[in-house]
C-alpha cells in the first residue's frame, strides 16, 4: 500500500470529483485522513474507489470521525464523507420500515419517524452525531440494548460501494443476498473494512406509552449488582446500570454503587414493574420525574470517555461482570444484563499499558474481550484498541477481507489483527 502528502490527496480529488468536494480535514479528521472528500452520489464514491484500487492508497468511511480517529494510528490518503447523503429515501409507518442514506444522523430519523409515533431503537453516544453509516459500521450501541438488541437486530437491507467501485444491495427488497453472505451481518461492525455504507433499510418500532427512571444507591457493589440481577430476572427493563462511586457523583448522584433501571409499556404495565422494583428493592429506591429521568437516561448514554487517559468497554458472559470489575478496579458504567461496561482510568501507576494488560486478562479470564475507547494521544503507538480473536476467528476475518477487499484499500491496518 502506497502513500500520498496531504497536497497531492487534495490533488486527486480536485481532478477526479471536482473542486467543491474536497476540503481540508478538521482537528478530529487529522488522524483518519489527510484529505476529506465529500461525494455527493454512489457514482462519485465509486469512482474514487476505483482511483483508490488503481494507486494502491487507503481510504476511509467517515461520519463525525469520532471512531475513525480512535482506531487509525496514522492517517490514510482520503476520508469519505457522506455528509452530502443523509435523505430518507422511504418511510412506511404502517410497514414500520424507513430506508435512509448513510450520512443522515440517527437523531435526524428518530425526528422524523416520532412524528407517527415510532422510532429506530438504538441509542448510540450522542445519537445527533452519529450517522447510520457508523451506526452500522461501528456496532454502536447504548443502554437500550438491554431491550431493543443491536443495530444487527434491526437492519434488514443495505447498500454498499464496494471492491471495484461496484454498488452492492443485501437483504430489504431483494430475494438473495449476494454470495450466499448475509451482506446485514457481515457489515455490522466492520468499521469500514469491507466497503462504504451508502443506505439502509431498518424496521423501526413504537414509542413506548410510559417510561420512568428507578434510582437505587448502594454501599457496596455486591448489594448493587445482587439487587441488579433480581430486576433483571423478574422484570423486561428498558435498561439497567450499575453505576461505581466515582462516576455516580459525576452523574449527580451521591458517591455511592448506584442502580438505575429504565422501566416502559403501557401506563399501567410502568406502575406494575415499579411495585415489582419497590419490594425487590426494599423500598429504598427513587422514581425520577421524567423530565429528570431523561436526563439522566441521556448521561449515561452519552457519557464522554474523553476525560480519562484509559476507557474501555468490556464484554462478557452477565454473570462474571461483577467480579471482574472488582479486580479490574476502575471506575465504570456497567449495563448489568447485557454483560457489558464501559471502564475509565486515570493512569498514575501502573502504566497506561500495564494497566490495559492487566484488563485484558481479566476480561479473556472471564471469556470476554476489550476494546479501548480512548487513550492518552502519547501512548497511541502503543496501545492495540481492539483485542486479538483466536486464530480460527482471525483467519475467517481475514477470508472476508481477501474476499470483499482484495486491493486491501478499505481502512487498511485499522482493525482487528491488522487487518
Amino acid at each position: 500500500m502506497s502513500s500520498l502528502s496531504s497536497e497531492a490527496a487534495f490533488q486527486q480529488v480536485r481532478s477526479l470529483l471536482g473542486s467543491d468536494r474536497v476540503r481540508e480535514p478538521d482537528d478530529r479528521e487529522t488522524q483518519a485522513a489527510f484529505a476529506i472528500a465529500e461525494p455527493r452520489n454512489d457514482d462519485e464514491i465509486a469512482a474514487l474507489v476505483q482511483k483508490c484500487e488503481s494507486d494502491r492508497v487507503g481510504l476511509v468511511p467517515i461520519g463525525f470521525a469520532r471512531t475513525a480517529s480512535q482506531i487509525r494510528r496514522q492517517p490514510v490518503a482520503f476520508g469519505v464523507s457522506l455528509a452530502h447523503t443523509k435523505r430518507i429515501v422511504a418511510y412506511e409507518p404502517g410497514d414500520m420500515t424507513v430506508i435512509a442514506e448513510a450520512g443522515l444522523t440517527v437523531g435526524e430519523l428518530n425526528d422524523t419517524t416520532a412524528k407517527s409515533g415510532q422510532r429506530l431503537p438504538v441509542d448510540p453516544q450522542m445519537p445527533s452525531s452519529t450517522t447510520v453509516g457508523s451506526l452500522i459500521a461501528a456496532a454502536h450501541a447504548g443502554p437500550l440494548r438491554l431491550s431493543e438488541g443491536t443495530v444487527r437486530d434491526l437492519v434488514i437491507g443495505i447498500r454498499f460501494v464496494g471492491q471495484g467501485g461496484r454498488v452492492v444491495h443485501g437483504g430489504g427488497r431483494v430475494v438473495k443476498n449476494v454470495a450466499g453472505y448475509d451482506l446485514m451481518k457481515v457489515l455490522c461492525g466492520s468499521f469500514g473494512t469491507l466497503g462504504i455504507i451508502t443506505e439502509a433499510t431498518f424496521k423501526v418500532r413504537p414509542i413506548p406509552e410510559g417510561y420512568r427512571v428507578a434510582v437505587a444507591p448502594h454501599e457496596r457493589a455486591e448489594s448493587a449488582f445482587a439487587h441488579a440481577r433480581a430486576l433483571h430476572d423478574s422484570l423486561s427493563l428498558a435498561h439497567l446500570e450499575v453505576l461505581s462511586p466515582g462516576v455516580a457523583l459525576a452523574c449527580g448522584r451521591p458517591g455511592k454503587f448506584v442502580l438505575i433501571a429504565g422501566i416502559t409499556g403501557s401506563h399501567s404495565e410502568v406502575r406494575y414493574q415499579a411495585d415489582t422494583i419497590k419490594g425487590i428493592t426494599d423500598n429504598v429506591v427513587e422514581f425520577l420525574e421524567p423530565e429528570e429521568g431523561n436526563r439522566t437516561y441521556e448521561w449515561i448514554r452519552d457519557f464522554d470517555p474523553g476525560a480519562h487517559s484509559l476507557a474501555a468497554r468490556v464484554a462478557l458472559p452477565p454473570a462474571q461482570l461483577q467480579s471482574f470489575l472488582t479486580v479490574c478496579d476502575a471506575e465504570f458504567i456497567a449495563h448489568a444484563g447485557s454483560g457489558v461496561a464501559e471502564i475509565f482510568a486515570t493512569v498514575t501507576s501502573p502504566s497506561t499499558t500495564d494497566l490495559l494488560a492487566k484488563w485484558r486478562t481479566e476480561a479473556r479470564r472471564a471469556g470476554g474481550h476489550i476494546r479501548v475507547l480512548h487513550c492518552d494521544p502519547s501512548e497511541r503507538s502503543s496501545i492495540e484498541y481492539f483485542d486479538a480473536p483466536n486464530a480460527t476467528a482471525l483467519n475467517l476475518m481475514r477470508r472476508l477481507k481477501s474476499a470483499f477487499d482484495p486491493s486491501g484499500v478499505f481502512n487498511p491496518r485499522a482493525f482487528v489483527g491488522g487487518i
